[in-house]
């Protein structure tokens, strides 16, 4: 409900969001064309000698507390005013726009509806309280960024697997092989040794290379999993609305029906 009694606020506590304890009321500025309260003086402090002015056309009063939706530090930051001054509409501009309350050279009251009309504007609002001679138009936009996401994991597996290896490596046999030599002078005398006529057997050992297989571990190469940036162009399609502004002029169309 709109704050009406500027008595019924001296020394209500004043309470920010969450219950945040910002002060007390010291004063209470009415406006002069509604005669109800507008600003509040709010003594804060260690030994409550700051006071700031505090818009009083989004704040609520219940029993002793004053609840308004602004920060203890919103109200400190606020621009100064020195307490028992009349407010000037430049003092007043300066103070709703650190609040954030829309202002246009108007006075508002703890009222929020109860903004008086700009004597310049052209006009009024058919949807609702009359603010200025325009409006606005707006439209969405699109605004597209992008999130990494996990896609998928790649491993490295080891496994042990055969395969058959022909190499060829060169072997050595012996072979018997008969030879002949002549008596000569020099080994008449051995072959002339032992029986004129008899049987007789002689023998040699022969030998061979068979290849002989052994296997031995060796590392080969070092073997990891790494990461590689592709970019690629994807295209996004959503929806956007956007306002548009038509002219509804009864005199444009009866002069057009005039011309034809």
């Amino acid at each position: 409900m709109p704050i009406t009694d500027a008595t019924a606020l001296a020394g209500a506590t004043v309470v920010g969001p969450g219950g945040e304890k910002l002060g007390t009321v010291d004063d209470v500025y009415e406006n002069d064309e509604t005669g109800r309260p507008e600003w509040a003086g709010v003594k804060s402090g260690l030994f409550g000698d700051h006071v700031s002015l505090v818009p009083l056309a989004q704040a609520e009063h219940s029993g002793e507390t004053l609840t308004v939706p602004y920060t203890k530090a919103q109200i400190k930051a606020a621009p100064h005013h020195d307490p028992g001054q009349e407010l000037s509409t430049d003092d007043e501009r300066q103070l709703f726009t650190h609040y954030g309350v829309p202002y246009h050279g108007t006075t508002i009251t703890a009222d929020t509806g109860a903004a008086t009309t700009a004597p310049d504007v052209v006009g009024h609002d058919t949807s609702g309280p009359t603010t200025d001679d325009a409006m606005t138009r707006s439209e969405e936009r699109l605004r597209v960024g992008t999130q990494q996401v996990e896609s998928g994991r790649a491993r490295l597996h080891k496994r042990v697997v055969t395969e058959t290896v022909t190499q060829t490596v060169p072997v050595t046999h012996e072979r018997a092989v008969v030879t002949t030599e002549p008596i000569t002078e020099a080994n008449r005398a051995t072959a002339m040794d032992g029986p004129a006529i008899s049987e007789e057997e002689h023998e040699i050992v022969l030998h061979e290379e068979r290849p002989v297989v052994a296997k031995e571990t060796v590392p080969v190469e070092r073997v990891r999993l790494a990461t590689d940036t592709v970019t690629e162009q994807q295209a996004v399609t959503e929806v956007v609305r956007k306002e548009q502004i038509e002219v509804d002029d009864p005199a444009s169309t009866a002069r057009g029906q005039q011309q034809k």
